[in-house]
């Protein structure tokens, strides 16, 4: 029986994946924002077959806050045996190029915040010298793009600091799953515009995490075709790129 952190619990990758290890019997201990959304997966995670789930509201942005919450995780669960870190907005890049406030806003919490669980976390688990730390990135992170820099930055800043994070904590016997999903059908997503040929469901995304979790991979481009994707597009030379309406 596993014990499972989900941070941004009510994000639908985390829902889904969740879902998953409550077929296990796993238990839970969730964090997320969204009070009445959160009970409502509690409630749907015990029917599914976790043996318990607890929760506590959770606001990314105060990082003060952090290493209490996690804490607590902690002490509920009595050790961590996966902690999947799926907090995140996706902001309005024509307000971040228009405010800086809104820009930092968006650092603060897709970049900061993950950071300072990280931090935490990270000290958790080197102190076990065992678990998963799967934390949930981004293709847009691998080249910043006109549509997005300002999303694409901050998750560059955290695909960063994991590969660092991930050498340190293999030496600790610790594993580091980084994730990064492509396009994605979730609410937060909702109002883009987006290839249908390219775009996942939750569930599949779901699928691809538990298998890289549980085969100890680095890691993770889902769905698999996003690999190339994006090797394809790291590689366009500049001068083209700049060109196109990416």
């Amino acid at each position: 029986m596993r014990n499972i952190l989900v941070i941004g619990a009510t994000s639908a990758i985390a829902e889904a994946t969740a879902r998953l290890y409550a077929r296990q019997g796993a238990r839970f201990y969730l964090l997320a924002r969204n009070g009445k959304r959160l009970e409502n997966i509690v409630a749907d995670l015990k029917i599914r077959g976790a043996s318990s789930v607890d929760y506590q509201i959770f606001e990314a942005d105060r990082l003060s806050e952090h290493r209490q919450l996690l804490e607590n995780a902690l002490n509920a669960l009595g050790s961590i045996d996966i902690a999947l870190v799926a907090h995140g907005t996706l902001g309005d890049q024509k307000q971040c190029e228009s405010s800086s406030e809104e820009a930092l806003s968006e650092f603060q919490t897709n970049t900061s915040s993950t950071i300072s669980l990280l931090t935490v976390l990270a000290n958790i688990f080197e102190k076990q010298g065992k678990g998963t730390l799967a934390v949930i990135s981004s293709v847009a992170g691998d080249r910043g793009r006109p549509s997005n820099y300002v999303y694409g930055a901050a998750k560059a800043a955290v695909t960063a600091f994991c590969e660092g994070l991930q050498t340190r904590l293999y030496k600790a016997g610790v594993h580091l799953l980084l994730i990064k999903p492509g396009m994605v059908e979730t609410p937060m997503t909702a109002d883009l515009s987006m290839p249908k040929a390219l775009v996942a469901q939750p569930e599949v995304v779901a699928k691809d995490i538990m298998n890289a979790i549980s085969t100890g991979k680095d890691v993770l481009y889902t769905p698999w075709y996003w690999k190339y994707i994006m090797i394809l597009v790291v590689h366009i030379p500049n001068f083209l790129f700049k060109k196109m309406n990416l």
